[in-house]
């Protein structure tokens, strides 16, 4: 039902249903919504270090994302975009979101979002399908951004024993405009299930480099612990 409505609401706004979502460092458990005058361009990688062995998956895909942002009025804000994974042989993924940014509705009022991640386009195997409804909020005394949401997904391409649960995020900046500490994890044994720790170098305010561990609910699915390094680029 969730998915229904998502999919009526971009369609009655013209909007194509694709984006890369905004993300935490695992999750897309993240109050933030790209700009709408910006394009986005992410590369992450997700890889072991040292011997693979006894990992049934020692490293992930290249993502390669592209992501844009678009004000709908009244300070609804949307973002779309679409994921290209190589190697892979269903490479195409799409993502959109859709809500307030923190402090639109009133001056206290937290960020708002309803999302859909990793559309696939495989039936029974990329289409994961996963809706989530978010809200996070600035902390008082600068002690950073704490955002929670619910999810649920398509029981059979998310593999595992669960398609439904939570997700939390958590951000600070050490140095402002330069250093943030991130981390973020999502329930359930399944293939979003697991969470990551990294911190985000930014070399300017378009440009940023995150580097940390992610770790994983079901290592059958997903193997052991990587080392994810993201690059961002807004142009």
């Amino acid at each position: 039902m969730m998915r229904t409505l998502m999919t009526v609401l971009l369609l009655s706004l013209g909007i194509p249903i694709f984006a890369t979502s905004s993300s935490t460092v695992w999750t897309p458990c993240t109050p933030d919504f790209q700009s709408s005058n910006l394009t986005h361009i992410t590369y992450d990688t997700y890889n072991r270090f040292g011997s693979s062995s006894g990992d049934p998956v020692a490293q992930f895909p290249a993502d390669y994302g592209l992501t844009w942002g678009k004000s709908l009025g009244h300070g609804l804000a949307l973002e779309y975009g679409v994921d290209y994974l190589a190697p892979a042989d269903h490479p195409l993924f799409f993502n959109a979101k859709i809500g307030y940014p923190e402090k639109t509705l009133s001056p206290s009022a937290p960020a708002l979002a309803l999302g859909i991640i990793n559309v696939g386009t495989k039936s029974g195997v990329t289409n994961q399908d996963i809706i989530y409804l978010l809200a996070g909020k600035s902390l008082p005394d600068n002690l950073g951004r704490l955002s929670g949401a619910v999810y649920t997904g398509n029981a059979e391409a998310l593999g595992g024993a669960d398609h439904t649960g939570f997700m939390v995020g958590y951000d600070r900046a050490l140095v402002p405009n330069r250093v943030v500490i991130a981390a973020d994890y999502a329930s359930g044994k399944n293939a979003i299930g697991g969470g990551g720790a990294g911190l985000y170098y930014y070399f300017n305010p378009n440009t940023s480099l995150l580097f940390g561990p992610v770790w994983f609910n079901d290592r059958a699915i997903n193997g052991k612990m990587k080392y994810t390094v993201q690059l961002d680029i807004n142009f």
